[in-house]
């Protein structure tokens, strides 16, 4: 056999195995879950009808928005050198007086990898991206500080650039 064919058929053995390395995906999300700020309620409502013990819905250290929030699409990768791109569509408000807009928010992302506290917030640029009218963004970015070699337990946060509270979290894929 030439030294051609022998250096094709390595080439050919060899392909699966590099195509398998090519995917630098560190954490994978499709779909969202919008944000109820209250995690339950306890007790008995008083005379006024509210409930004066509620637990809020705080994720991994990181506070709720006050009002409910939607999100109809979300689809996020993080790749291992911590760039990361999230497509969302249809984050708005799901209650009270602007149910239904967007009322110009600006949002960033935060990637978490850890179950149990304590928690490394891995977020991209907390200036953030603007919401459409519509609730649309994007980002792509890089995250800070950066991210671990590998992430057990990912949960990504879309974030509220005015005061960091948590508006959707993205649906983990394995």
């Amino acid at each position: 056999m030439s030294i051609k064919a022998w250096a094709l058929l390595l080439l050919a053995t060899m392909w699966p195995l590099s195509s398998m390395g090519a995917d630098d995906t560190l954490a994978r999300f499709r779909g969202g879950i919008g944000v109820h700020p209250v995690l339950n309620v306890s007790g008995t409502a008083n005379a006024a009808g509210a409930f004066p013990e509620v637990t809020r819905n705080i994720v991994r250290n990181v506070n709720p928005a006050g009002q409910i929030w939607v999100i109809s699409k979300l689809d996020a990768r993080v790749r291992a050198n911590g760039q990361i791109t999230v497509d969302g569509a249809g984050l708005i408000l799901g209650g009270g007086n602007h149910a239904g807009r967007a009322s110009g928010q600006l949002v960033f992302a935060t990637l978490i990898c850890e179950a149990a506290s304590p928690f490394t917030e891995h977020s991209t640029n907390a200036t953030g991206v603007a919401l459409t009218a519509t609730g649309d963004f994007r980002l792509d970015d890089m995250l800070s500080p950066p991210v671990p070699f590998s992430c057990p337990s990912p949960m990504l946060l879309i974030r509220n650039a005015a005061g960091g509270t948590w508006f959707a979290v993205g649906n983990v894929t394995e």
